[in-house]
C-alpha cells in the first residue's frame, strides 16, 4: 500500500523520510479501519438528525399556527371565558372579594427583595382579603434583618404581611412554598398568587387574574407573562430574551389554547388552592416543581389559562454562571420529572388521549429533549465531522431550509432582535450542549440531578456600579472557564482548518463561527460580570 495514492493531492507535494513514510502509512491503514467502522453510525445518526429536525419542524409549525390563529382572530381569554370584575357588595362589603394569599419565596435576595415585597404589599385588594406572606430561606443574618424589616415596615403601614423562616432548606424552593401552605391562616385563602423575589406586579394584577379563576370553577391556574427589565443589558440577555419571548407567546398560548394546558413558570401565576391541595402540594422530588404541580393537576382534569396581556415585570440571569445555572436547573428537572410520570401520565383516567399526547409528545419529548439533541448533535457533531467522511451525504433541505425555517418561527416573539437572529443561533447551539448533559444527568438521575442553585439577581447592583468588567475578575477556573466548551470549540476550529486545507466546499464559513462561539462561551466573555 503506497502512501501517496492515500493523502489529500496537497499533501503529496511534500517529501518524506523513509521511516515517515511507513509511520504514516501505518496511520493512514488506522484511519481507513475507523472510518469503516465509524461510517455506518454517522450514516444513522445522519438519519437521525433529519427524523429529528423534522419533528422540531412540525412543532415549531403547529404552535405557531395555534399562536397565529389565536392572534388573528383575536381568541383572547376575556372573549372566551368569563372575568366580570369583582366589585364590594353593598351589604357585605370586601367580603364579595375571595382571600387571596401572596407567597414570595427568597434566599438571600440582598438585592431585590424590597422590590418584590413593595410590589406585592401594593396590590389593589382589600387588605382584609389579602394575606402577604415571605417566606424567607435566607442564610446569611444580615439579609434576614434587612428582609424582616421591611416585612414589619408594611405591616405598620397596615398590610396584613407575614414574616416566615424556617429551620433549613430541606426540599428547596418546593419545601418553603409547602411549609407556607401549613399555616392555620391559609386555610381560608381561596387563591394563592406567587412571585420570585425579582417580580414586581402590577398593583391591578390581582383584580385581572382572579376574576378567571372566580367565575370559571374549573381553571386551576391564571399564568401571565414575564416582561423583562433588563433585556438590554448585554448581549447575553437579548439572547435570552429572544427564547423567552417565544417561549411565552408560542409555546404558553398555543399549550393553552389547545387543551388547557402549559408548564407553570413557578412565578407571576395565581393558584386556586384546591387545585394545589388536590394535586398533593408542593413535591420537591426534582427541580421542576412547578412543572410538577402542574402536570398533577393537569392529571386530575384541571385546565389553565395563560393571560399574554397581562405583563410582570421580572429579570434575566446577567451572569454566564447565573444563567447556566438556571439552564441546566430547567433541563434536568424536567427529564427527571418525565421518567418518574411517564407511567402516571399513561395511565390517568380523568385526561382524555388527546391532552395526554400533547403532554408526551409536544410538551416533553419534542420541545425538551428532541430539540436539544437535535440542536447539539447536528450542527456541533454531525456537520462537522462530516468534512472527514466525504461519503456522508445530508440533504439542502436538512442543511439549510429547516434551519431556516425553525429559526424564523423561533423569532416571532422578539421583531426587535431580528437583526441578532444568527448571533442568537449560534449561541443556541453552544447551549443546547449544556441542556443535553442537563438532560442526561436527569434521566439517568446522576449526582447533581436535584440540585438547587438559586439564580443570581442582580437588581439594581449594575446601575450601581458604573464599570462593569468583560471578563470575571479573581474567578476560579472552574467558574472562568468552562472546558467541555473549549475542546469542542478546539474541535470544530480543527474541522474547519482540515476543510480549508483539503476539501473544496467551503465549509468552514459555516463551521469558524460556530467554533468562535463555542470559545467565546468558554472562555465566559458573554454576560456581566460585577467585580465582588
Amino acid at each position: 500500500m503506497k502512501v501517496d495514492s492515500l493523502l489529500p493531492a496537497q499533501a503529496n507535494e511534500f517529501a518524506v523520510t523513509p521511516d515517515v513514510a511507513v509511520i504514516l502509512e501505518h496511520i493512514v491503514v488506522l484511519w481507513i479501519v475507523i472510518r469503516k467502522v465509524l461510517l455506518p453510525t454517522f450514516q444513522v445518526i445522519v438519519m437521525l438528525c433529519m427524523m429529528m429536525s423534522v419533528i422540531v419542524l412540525v412543532e415549531k409549525a403547529f404552535l405557531g399556527l395555534v399562536s397565529g390563529y389565536t392572534e388573528a382572530f383575536r381568541q383572547r381569554p376575556k372573549r372566551i371565558y368569563k372575568c366580570d370584575p369583582i366589585v364590594e357588595d353593598k351589604e357585605f362589603g370586601s367580603l364579595a372579594y375571595p382571600m387571596v394569599l401572596v407567597q414570595i419565596p427568597m434566599y438571600n435576595e440582598k438585592e431585590v427583595y424590597e422590590l418584590s415585597i413593595g410590589a406585592a404589599c401594593n396590590l389593589i385588594w382589600p387588605s382584609d382579603r389579602l394575606i402577604v406572606q415571605v417566606l424567607d430561606d435566607s442564610t446569611d443574618p444580615f439579609i434576614k434583618d434587612l428582609v424582616k424589616e421591611e416585612c414589619e415596615k408594611w405591616s405598620k403601614k397596615g398590610i396584613n404581611i407575614k414574616y416566615v423562616t424556617r429551620k433549613d432548606r430541606a426540599g428547596y424552593k418546593a419545601g418553603n412554598l409547602r411549609e407556607g401552605m401549613k399555616h392555620e391562616y391559609v386555610q381560608n385563602c381561596e387563591y394563592v398568587a406567587m412571585f420570585d423575589a425579582d417580580f414586581q406586579p402590577e398593583p391591578d394584577f390581582l383584580a385581572k387574574t382572579v376574576p378567571f379563576l372566580v367565575h370559571n370553577p374549573r381553571i386551576a391556574l391564571v399564568q401571565a407573562r414575564w416582561e423583562f427589565v433588563n433585556a438590554n443589558d448585554c448581549l447575553l440577555t437579548r439572547m435570552q430574551e429572544i427564547s423567552m419571548d417565544y417561549h411565552f407567546k408560542v409555546e404558553q398560548e398555543a399549550g393553552s389554547s389547545i387543551c388547557g394546558f402549559f408548564g407553570y413558570n413557578g412565578t407571576a401565576g395565581v393558584w386556586r388552592a384546591q387545585a394545589i391541595n388536590e394535586a398533593g402540594g408542593w413535591y420537591d422530588r426534582t427541580t421542576a416543581e412547578d412543572m410538577d404541580l402542574a402536570v398533577r393537576a393537569a392529571l386530575l382534569g384541571w385546565d389553565f389559562l395563560y393571560i399574554g396581556s397581562i405583563k410582570v415585570k421580572s429579570e434575566l440571569p446577567s451572569t454566564l454562571k447565573a444563567y447556566r445555572s438556571q439552564q441546566h436547573r430547567w433541563s434536568c428537572g424536567p427529564a427527571l420529572l418525565f421518567k418518574k410520570m411517564l407511567r402516571e401520565i399513561l395511565t390517568a383516567k380523568k385526561v382524555p388521549i388527546g391532552k395526554k399526547f400533547y403532554i408526551v409528545y409536544n410538551f416533553f419529548i419534542a420541545r425538551r429533549f428532541i430539540l436539544a439533541f437535535f440542536t447539539f448533535f447536528f450542527f456541533s457533531l454531525l456537520l462537522p465531522v462530516r468534512i472527514f467522511f466525504p461519503e456522508i451525504t445530508v440533504p439542502g433541505w436538512e442543511l439549510v431550509s429547516i434551519p431556516t425555517i425553525i429559526t424564523l418561527l423561533n423569532s416571532v416573539g422578539t421583531l426587535r432582535s431580528f437583526h441578532l437572529i444568527v448571533l442568537w443561533v449560534l449561541f443556541e447551539n453552544v447551549m443546547a450542549l449544556h441542556r443535553c448533559k442537563a438532560i442526561f444527568i436527569g434521566l439517568l438521575e446522576a449526582g447533581r440531578a436535584n440540585e438547587w442553585i438559586v439564580t443570581e439577581k442582580l437588581g439594581s447592583l449594575l446601575k450601581m456600579k458604573r464599570t462593569v468588567n468583560l471578563a470575571p475578575p479573581r474567578f476560579g477556573l472552574k467558574d472562568r472557564y468552562h472546558f467541555l466548551e473549549l475542546m469542542l470549540a478546539a474541535f470544530l476550529l480543527l474541522c474547519a482548518c482540515f476543510d480549508f486545507a483539503f476539501r473544496e466546499d467551503y465549509f468552514y464559513i459555516f463551521i469558524i463561527p460556530q467554533s468562535i462561539a463555542y470559545f467565546v462561551v468558554g472562555f465566559g466573555y458573554i454576560g456581566v460580570a460585577v467585580p465582588n
